[in-house]
């Protein structure tokens, strides 16, 4: 079986009688048309396989009527499944009896939809409180925990209101502070933000990337907007007539498109805007190890005249970043006597950027420094450079 906190395989959704007849027609190549022509089935998802990694935002994206929303319903069970199997932590859900369901739902996963479908009676802390009271927590409990997630959203101050005081951005937060009090490790975000003007819009994109950094949450976020998409998924699914047409990374997508339905996506979007270091790094510095011995001045001079290169990189025996040291430095070391090893103290000291760091971000970094800078793994590991020429090369389209 496939690894991954939830694994789909071969999921189907037919809407009709004997949906099993109409499974076997599509595993015998009939399209959804011909077979609602026959039978008067309709295929809602058909044969749809994937994964999602823990701590993934993974984001479903398709035209309207394309199956995105049965697709996650059928994910949480709010829809029976025709076919298929659905794995969340290598529990089947799909054959999960209904007592298991409903703990599963309660303890461990939580759904936003577009509407904000708050309780108008009811304040902000109870609204926000609302799935441990169900879950049977005591009111002492769930309070302190619904203030905590209230702090995170930033809405604290606004506990004892009710959501007709509150704007409309501010009733999403209280939504999506709803989903997180019951502290779930999977989400489920249904156009949780396409309710929402654009500024607000993006304000709660920023805000679940800032929540996502500190708390790692498995997260299928259903979109229709493709700059919304690149911008907060980690993955993308694209889905046609009910079908996954293609699974990948925002720039795998904008590089290798399946077909003129996933291309026409981007046709309208810069996509350079949505590079990041990790997407614009190459090994284009030439790189030495300080393993206890400094590399020698004169050894690395003439490496670097070799390779016509104009700056190297210094490492420890870890693979982590040590300094920066240009020819030009190497040469007045060398003229002033000093052929010693380019020790820390010779070395110019750069910050490293991480490999999610975004375009702009990464243009001010190069802006403010004179070569090329270092990028970095998730755990600290140097992994390439990026320079002035490999972005411009980078944005023009090798």
């Amino acid at each position: 079986m496939q690894s991954g906190k939830i694994v789909v395989k071969n999921l189907f959704k037919v809407f009709g009688d004997k949906p099993q007849d109409a499974i076997d027609k599509v595993k015998q190549g009939w399209g959804k048309d011909k077979i609602l022509a026959e039978s008067g089935a309709v295929i809602g998802v058909s044969d749809v396989s994937f994964s999602v990694e823990e701590g993934e935002i993974f984001v479903l994206m398709g035209l309207s009527g394309s199956g995105k929303s049965t697709l996650i319903r059928l994910i949480n069970r709010l829809i029976e499944p025709s076919g298929g199997d659905v794995f969340i932590d290598g529990q089947n859900v799909a054959k999960m009896p209904s007592a298991d369901l409903i703990d599963l739902r309660r303890r461990d996963m939580s759904m936003v939809f577009q509407s904000f479908a708050l309780m108008p009676s009811r304040t902000v802390l109870d609204n926000t409180a609302f799935g441990l009271e169900v879950a049977g927590v005591s009111r002492k409990e769930r309070e302190k925990r619904a203030m905590e997630v209230l702090k995170q959203v930033g809405l604290d101050t606004f506990a004892q209101m009710h959501p007709h005081e509150l704007s409309g951005g501010m009733q999403q937060r209280v939504g999506l502070a709803r989903a997180l009090a019951v502290d779930p490790s999977m989400m489920i975000m249904d156009e949780a933000f396409s309710a929402l003007d654009p500024l607000k819009r993006r304000e709660m994109q920023d805000l679940l990337l800032d929540l996502q950094k500190k708390h790692r949450r498995t997260i299928i976020f259903v979109s229709h907007d493709i700059e919304e998409a690149m911008r907060i998924g980690n993955r993308i699914a694209i889905m046609e007539g009910g079908k996954l047409v293609q699974v990948g990374t925002a720039q795998e997508l904008v590089d290798n498109p399946a077909n003129d339905y996933v291309r026409n996506f981007f046709d309208t979007v810069d996509t350079n805007r949505y590079l990041t270091a990790g997407q614009l790094k190459a090994n284009s510095v030439p790189l030495f190890v300080h393993n206890g011995k400094a590399p020698d001045a004169q050894t690395v001079s003439q490496a670097l005249q070799a390779q016509d290169k104009h700056y190297a990189f210094i490492v420890d025996q870890h693979n982590r970043f040590y300094g920066s040291i240009s020819l030009e430095k190497i040469a007045l070391l060398v003229e002033g006597g000093q052929t010693c090893g380019l020790d820390l103290d010779v070395l110019k000291q750069i910050n490293p950027v991480p490999e999610d760091m975004p375009l702009d971000q990464v243009i001010e970094r190069l802006v403010d420094n004179e070569g090329p800078i270092p990028v970095v793994d998730g755990n600290g590991h140097y992994c390439g450079a990026i320079s002035k020429g490999r972005l411009l090369t980078r944005m023009q389209g090798e």
